[in-house]
């Protein structure tokens, strides 16, 4: 908000104690919801004698964990939803450094078959680092996949192609592929430009030739990449590199949210725009998809039943996995850019309310 704005440059102008500054700053932050789809509330589970440091378990299938080593980035976007992990204030970061822990929960857990490292960027840290985390998930025969959430390949694709720990770093990567497992490198790649340096190309050879899939995800973010020409480049791209397209999402309600969110109706235009220009090979990109409290929700499209404009959406993910793949209708808003700005179509609620 301006008002915001305008008192942090007063303090800054006048040079006012740092301990004032950090106390606007901390004000501001506590309103731009620093951890939003419920994360501390809803999707930090209690184990043995407490809850886990680290760990999020919002979907049946799927633990997210945040090495502490890992919870720092190659750079720092100003539309990052997971801000909260960079400005210092411990108690709004996920960390956690159990790697023991990791396995027991997930052992007590058989219906975890995929465990996502992210961050920050699980490729900040370093060869033996990520070992001591990776490497004890390597004999559970319940994991299917390993899924590392990264920004690297495109702000340093040295990390795999002359950082001293390079060639280890593949050579763990071939590991974890040899053990059976899927290595999903999850590569978040925002704009087309960043496909373009030839280190990128080599990064992204040797990344593929340890057996690892590379999947692209970026959200649409208005004035940096809401133009399908953007989206269809990237696609195209990235699929001519080996890379598989896999989501385009809506900016979350986090953070500066108001000035980088892209209204839902464009968002579902912009998509439609880009995919019908793409071969199949790429239409594995799913989108514009919400990372909600609920779950996954992809805006399929807009049309008109029963003389009403409305959003057809589904859950690609849910809490409530009854209702993953079921379509279900919005009241069309053509300045909605949250699931939360929506109102049902054709009933009194929405089917997780």
């Amino acid at each position: 908000p301006a008002g915001d704005v305008a008192h942090l440059s007063d303090l800054l102008r006048r040079q006012a104690p740092k301990a004032e500054i950090d106390a606007a700053a901390h004000r501001v932050r506590m309103k731009l919801n620093p951890h939003p789809a419920g994360q501390m509330e809803l999707n930090i589970p209690s184990f043995g004698d407490g809850k886990l440091p680290g760990l999020q378990h919002k979907y049946d299938e799927t633990v997210l964990y945040f090495p502490k080593q890992g919870q720092t980035c190659h750079a720092y976007c100003t539309y990052c939803f997971r801000w909260a992990q960079f400005v210092g204030e411990p108690d709004l970061k996920m960390a956690g450094d159990d790697s023991a822990q990791l396995r027991d929960y997930i052992l007590a857990h058989p219906d975890v078959t995929s465990v996502l490292f992210t961050g920050g960027d699980a490729m900040i840290m370093g060869e033996p680092v990520l070992r001591r985390y990776v490497e004890p998930l390597l004999d559970l025969e319940q994991l299917e996949s390993i899924r590392i959430g990264t920004k690297s390949l495109a702000y340093w694709p040295q990390k795999f192609v002359t950082d001293p720990d390079a060639d280890d770093m593949l050579r763990l990567f071939e590991q974890v592929v040899e053990s059976g497992k899927n290595l999903a490198f999850m590569a978040h790649f925002t704009h087309p430009r960043e496909l373009e340096p030839l280190v990128v190309t080599e990064a992204v050879r040797r990344i593929r030739d340890t057996g690892a899939v590379i999947r692209t995800q970026a959200p649409l973010i208005r004035t940096i990449n809401d133009d399908p020409g953007a989206w269809n480049d990237m696609w195209r791209t990235q699929t001519r590199m080996g890379m598989v397209p896999y989501y385009m999402f809506v900016e979350r309600d986090t953070g500066p949210q108001d000035y980088f969110a892209v209204p839902l109706a464009r968002a579902y235009e912009i998509y439609r725009d880009a995919y019908r220009h793409v071969s199949g090979l790429s239409r594995t990109v799913r989108g514009p998809s919400m990372s909600a409290t609920p779950g996954k929700v992809c805006v399929d499209g807009v049309t008109e039943l029963f003389g009403e404009k409305v959003f057809l959406l589904h859950f690609i993910q849910c809490r409530d996995a009854e209702l993953v793949g079921k379509p279900f209708f919005a009241k069309y808003d053509p300045d909605a850019v949250w699931l939360d700005d929506l109102k049902p179509a054709f009933a009194d609620a929405f089917p997780w309310q």
